[in-house]
């Protein structure tokens, strides 16, 4: 890694122990998004090589927009290299099966940034449309009410039997992966490193596995 400063959340900078070692590091908590890329943008102006470490894919729900928006407002020119990654939705599928072999939507139930309304339209016209949709972010301790009611909207739409997944902690030793149906859903324990991807009217389970038929004549 030929970064000289590495920065990012505390959680995800752990990770990299192994490949930071002699580098600078600045790690912060939850909430401090901002602030982190605003330093990785200011170190990058003055010549320094930083990495803005993100989540997953750092284009889906990571640091990618904001520091490309943080640069722009701030008139900063400096090279950019966004570096795909994997997303949680994409890791989730992966282990439960192939529930994202069809059309499918990302939608994330925390309200910090976007308002409840606009969430539970979008969930709304999902369900409607009959995508199979990834959640991000679905219960946090404090944050209930927005997850029971986005189960809510899909069991209005869909049947009790539709297929669900649901990932918690992909790719760490506390990895806990299971398949439920809507009608269960409720049942289940969900927090804030959960993606629950709920399938559509033509998904199904084939033994251990989750998928959501492409429409190929078999």
């Amino acid at each position: 890694m030929a970064s000289e400063l590495i920065v990012g959340y505390t959680h995800y900078v752990d990770h990299l122990r192994d490949l930071t070692s002699g580098k600078e590091v600045v790690s912060t908590g939850m909430r401090r998004e901002k602030e982190r890329c605003q330093l990785a943008i200011e170190r990058a102006q003055n010549g320094a090589v930083v990495a803005l470490v993100s989540s997953g894919d750092p284009g889906v729900y990571g640091m990618a927009g904001l520091a490309l928006e943080l640069a722009a407002a701030r008139g900063i020119a400096v090279p950019i290299e966004i570096v795909p990654g994997v997303s949680a939705a994409q890791a989730a599928a992966a282990r439960l099966g192939a529930p994202l072999a069809l059309d499918y939507a990302c939608i994330s139930l925390s309200d910090l940034l976007v308002p409840w309304a606009t969430i539970r339209a979008r969930l709304a016209a999902v369900a409607d449309a009959d995508l199979v949709v990834a959640l991000y972010n679905p219960r946090s301790a404090r944050r209930v009410a927005p997850w029971e009611k986005a189960v809510d909207i899909f069991r209005r739409c869909r049947p009790g039997t539709t297929p669900v997944g649901i990932a918690s902690s992909i790719g760490t030793p506390e990895e806990n992966v299971r398949i439920t149906d809507l009608e269960h859903l409720m049942e289940q324990d969900v927090d804030m490193r959960t993606i629950v991807i709920v399938g559509n009217t033509t998904s199904r389970c084939l033994g251990p596995w989750f998928v959501t038929p492409r429409g190929y004549s078999l």
